[in-house]
Protein backbone atom coordinates (compact mmCIF):
# COMPACT_ATOMS: atom_id res chain seq x y z
CA UNK A 1 0.00 0.00 0.00
CA UNK A 2 1.21 3.53 -0.78
CA UNK A 3 1.99 5.25 2.50
CA UNK A 4 4.09 8.26 3.49
CA UNK A 5 5.63 8.11 6.97
CA UNK A 6 4.81 11.75 7.64
CA UNK A 7 2.38 13.20 10.18
CA UNK A 8 -0.42 15.58 9.31
CA UNK A 9 0.40 18.89 11.08
CA UNK A 10 -0.62 18.34 14.69
CA UNK A 11 -1.64 21.98 15.05
CA UNK A 12 -4.29 21.42 12.37
CA UNK A 13 -5.56 18.06 13.65
CA UNK A 14 -6.11 19.65 17.08
CA UNK A 15 -9.79 20.61 17.27
CA UNK A 16 -10.85 18.19 14.53
CA UNK A 17 -13.98 16.07 14.88
CA UNK A 18 -13.86 12.31 14.64
CA UNK A 19 -13.65 8.89 16.25
CA UNK A 20 -14.22 5.16 15.72
CA UNK A 21 -16.90 3.60 13.55
CA UNK A 22 -18.15 0.02 13.31
CA UNK A 23 -20.13 -1.85 10.69
CA UNK A 24 -22.97 -3.92 12.08
CA UNK A 25 -25.39 -5.94 9.96
CA UNK A 26 -28.81 -6.27 11.63
CA UNK A 27 -31.61 -8.60 10.55
CA UNK A 28 -35.00 -8.26 12.27
CA UNK A 29 -36.77 -11.61 12.49
CA UNK A 30 -40.51 -12.14 12.11
CA UNK A 31 -40.89 -12.53 15.87
CA UNK A 32 -39.25 -9.14 16.49
CA UNK A 33 -35.92 -10.48 17.71
CA UNK A 34 -32.73 -9.38 15.98
CA UNK A 35 -29.66 -11.14 14.67
CA UNK A 36 -26.56 -8.96 14.63
CA UNK A 37 -23.22 -9.62 12.99
CA UNK A 38 -20.22 -7.67 11.78
CA UNK A 39 -17.79 -8.28 8.89
CA UNK A 40 -15.19 -6.09 10.62
CA UNK A 41 -12.91 -7.47 13.32
CA UNK A 42 -11.54 -3.97 13.99
CA UNK A 43 -13.09 -0.52 14.12
CA UNK A 44 -12.09 2.28 11.75
CA UNK A 45 -11.59 5.95 12.58
CA UNK A 46 -12.90 8.93 10.62
CA UNK A 47 -12.03 12.59 11.11
CA UNK A 48 -12.72 16.01 9.62
CA UNK A 49 -9.44 17.91 9.26
CA UNK A 50 -11.21 21.09 8.19
CA UNK A 51 -12.38 21.84 11.73
CA UNK A 52 -8.78 22.38 12.86
CA UNK A 53 -8.22 25.30 10.47
CA UNK A 54 -8.02 28.73 12.09
CA UNK A 55 -6.34 31.00 9.54
CA UNK A 56 -5.59 31.37 5.85
CA UNK A 57 -2.03 30.23 6.61
CA UNK A 58 -3.56 27.00 7.91
CA UNK A 59 -5.40 26.61 4.60
CA UNK A 60 -2.12 27.00 2.72
CA UNK A 61 -0.48 24.37 4.94
CA UNK A 62 -3.40 22.00 4.36
CA UNK A 63 -3.34 22.44 0.58
CA UNK A 64 0.42 21.83 0.48
CA UNK A 65 0.02 18.64 2.51
CA UNK A 66 -2.92 17.52 0.35
CA UNK A 67 -0.99 18.10 -2.88
CA UNK A 68 2.10 16.28 -1.57
CA UNK A 69 -0.09 13.24 -0.81
CA UNK A 70 -1.72 13.47 -4.27
CA UNK A 71 -5.16 13.57 -2.68
CA UNK A 72 -6.29 10.05 -1.73
CA UNK A 73 -3.29 8.33 -3.32
CA UNK A 74 -0.90 8.23 -0.35
CA UNK A 75 -1.67 7.52 3.27
CA UNK A 76 -0.12 9.40 6.18
CA UNK A 77 0.00 9.59 9.97
CA UNK A 78 -2.65 11.39 12.01
CA UNK A 79 -2.58 12.40 15.67
CA UNK A 80 -5.91 11.73 17.35
CA UNK A 81 -5.75 14.16 20.25
CA UNK A 82 -8.48 12.28 22.13
CA UNK A 83 -6.67 8.92 21.97
CA UNK A 84 -2.92 8.82 21.36
CA UNK A 85 -1.43 7.13 24.44
CA UNK A 86 -1.29 3.61 25.85
CA UNK A 87 -2.47 5.08 29.16
CA UNK A 88 -5.13 7.62 30.10
CA UNK A 89 -4.77 10.98 28.30
CA UNK A 90 -3.79 12.65 31.58
CA UNK A 91 -1.24 9.94 32.49
CA UNK A 92 2.41 9.38 31.72
CA UNK A 93 3.46 6.50 29.49
CA UNK A 94 5.17 3.64 31.35
CA UNK A 95 6.55 0.27 30.27
CA UNK A 96 3.66 -1.49 32.01
CA UNK A 97 0.58 0.18 30.49
CA UNK A 98 -0.49 -2.66 28.18
CA UNK A 99 0.09 -6.42 28.08
CA UNK A 100 1.09 -7.26 24.49
CA UNK A 101 1.95 -10.92 24.94
CA UNK A 102 3.37 -13.72 27.06
CA UNK A 103 6.80 -15.25 26.66
CA UNK A 104 7.21 -18.84 25.48
CA UNK A 105 11.00 -18.98 25.39
CA UNK A 106 10.97 -18.96 21.57
CA UNK A 107 9.03 -15.97 20.24
CA UNK A 108 11.10 -12.80 19.84
CA UNK A 109 8.64 -10.58 17.90
CA UNK A 110 5.57 -9.01 19.52
CA UNK A 111 3.03 -6.54 18.11
CA UNK A 112 1.96 -3.41 19.95
CA UNK A 113 -1.71 -3.24 20.91
CA UNK A 114 -4.05 -1.22 23.11
CA UNK A 115 -6.86 -2.80 25.11
CA UNK A 116 -10.24 -1.09 25.55
CA UNK A 117 -12.21 -2.69 28.37
CA UNK A 118 -15.69 -2.19 29.78
CA UNK A 119 -17.09 -4.61 32.30
CA UNK A 120 -16.19 -8.17 31.36
CA UNK A 121 -15.70 -7.36 27.67
CA UNK A 122 -12.70 -5.87 25.89
CA UNK A 123 -11.35 -5.02 22.45
CA UNK A 124 -7.68 -5.34 21.48
CA UNK A 125 -6.66 -2.68 18.96
CA UNK A 126 -3.52 -3.26 16.86
CA UNK A 127 -1.10 -0.32 16.96
CA UNK A 128 0.93 -0.07 13.75
CA UNK A 129 2.26 3.49 13.97
CA UNK A 130 3.96 4.16 17.33
CA UNK A 131 5.74 7.47 17.78
CA UNK A 132 9.52 7.13 17.66
CA UNK A 133 11.21 7.59 21.03
CA UNK A 134 8.05 7.00 23.09
CA UNK A 135 7.93 3.18 23.22
CA UNK A 136 8.70 1.63 26.61
CA UNK A 137 8.88 -2.15 27.07
CA UNK A 138 8.83 -4.33 30.18
CA UNK A 139 9.16 -8.05 30.86
CA UNK A 140 7.53 -9.42 34.02
CA UNK A 141 7.78 -6.01 35.72
CA UNK A 142 11.35 -5.24 34.66
CA UNK A 143 11.86 -2.30 32.27
CA UNK A 144 13.92 -3.08 29.17
CA UNK A 145 16.32 -0.84 27.27
CA UNK A 146 15.68 0.03 23.63
CA UNK A 147 18.66 -0.69 21.41
CA UNK A 148 20.05 -3.15 23.92
CA UNK A 149 17.19 -5.50 24.81
CA UNK A 150 14.76 -4.75 21.98
CA UNK A 151 14.23 -2.83 18.73
CA UNK A 152 11.11 -0.95 17.61
CA UNK A 153 9.82 -0.80 14.05
CA UNK A 154 7.82 2.45 14.04
CA UNK A 155 6.35 1.64 10.59
CA UNK A 156 4.71 -1.62 11.68
CA UNK A 157 4.45 -1.51 15.48
CA UNK A 158 6.53 -4.68 15.89
CA UNK A 159 8.90 -5.16 18.84
CA UNK A 160 11.86 -7.48 18.33
CA UNK A 161 13.82 -8.85 21.29
CA UNK A 162 17.42 -10.01 21.06
CA UNK A 163 16.58 -12.84 23.46
CA UNK A 164 13.13 -14.42 23.65
CA UNK A 165 11.22 -13.63 26.88
CA UNK A 166 11.04 -16.55 29.29
CA UNK A 167 8.08 -18.89 29.43
CA UNK A 168 4.94 -17.29 30.96
CA UNK A 169 6.65 -13.91 31.38
CA UNK A 170 4.27 -11.01 30.73
CA UNK A 171 5.50 -8.71 27.97
CA UNK A 172 4.20 -5.17 28.53
CA UNK A 173 4.45 -1.89 26.67
CA UNK A 174 3.73 1.81 26.86
CA UNK A 175 3.76 4.20 23.93
CA UNK A 176 2.31 7.14 22.08
CA UNK A 177 0.84 6.34 18.68
CA UNK A 178 -0.67 7.81 15.54
CA UNK A 179 -3.40 6.57 13.19
CA UNK A 180 -2.64 5.54 9.59
CA UNK A 181 -5.10 7.48 7.42
CA UNK A 182 -5.69 8.95 3.97
CA UNK A 183 -7.79 11.79 2.66
CA UNK A 184 -11.30 10.60 1.84
CA UNK A 185 -11.67 13.07 -1.02
CA UNK A 186 -9.75 14.11 -4.10
CA UNK A 187 -11.01 17.69 -3.91
CA UNK A 188 -10.64 20.53 -1.42
CA UNK A 189 -12.77 23.62 -1.93
CA UNK A 190 -11.78 26.82 -0.13
CA UNK A 191 -13.05 30.38 -0.25
CA UNK A 192 -11.22 33.32 1.26
CA UNK A 193 -14.49 35.18 1.82
CA UNK A 194 -16.31 32.30 3.48
CA UNK A 195 -13.29 31.37 5.59
CA UNK A 196 -13.06 34.89 7.02
CA UNK A 197 -16.74 34.65 7.83
CA UNK A 198 -16.11 31.59 9.97
CA UNK A 199 -16.81 28.87 7.41
CA UNK A 200 -14.15 26.19 6.88
CA UNK A 201 -13.87 23.51 4.18
CA UNK A 202 -14.81 19.90 4.87
CA UNK A 203 -11.68 17.74 4.72
CA UNK A 204 -12.66 14.11 5.44
CA UNK A 205 -9.93 11.73 6.57
CA UNK A 206 -10.37 7.95 7.02
CA UNK A 207 -8.25 5.26 8.67
CA UNK A 208 -6.56 2.69 6.44
CA UNK A 209 -5.31 -0.84 7.11
CA UNK A 210 -1.54 -1.23 6.99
Amino acid sequence: MSFHEVRFPASLSFGSLGGPERRTEIVTLANGFEERNTPWSHSRRRYDAGLGLRSLDDVETLVAFFEARRGQLYGFRWKDWSDFKSCLPSGEVTAFDQIIGMGDGVTTVFALAKRYASGSHAYQRPIAKPVAGTVRIGIEGDPQQEGLDYEVDTTTGLITFGVAPEVRADVTAGFEFEVPVRFDTDRIQTSVASFRAGDVPAVPVVEVRV
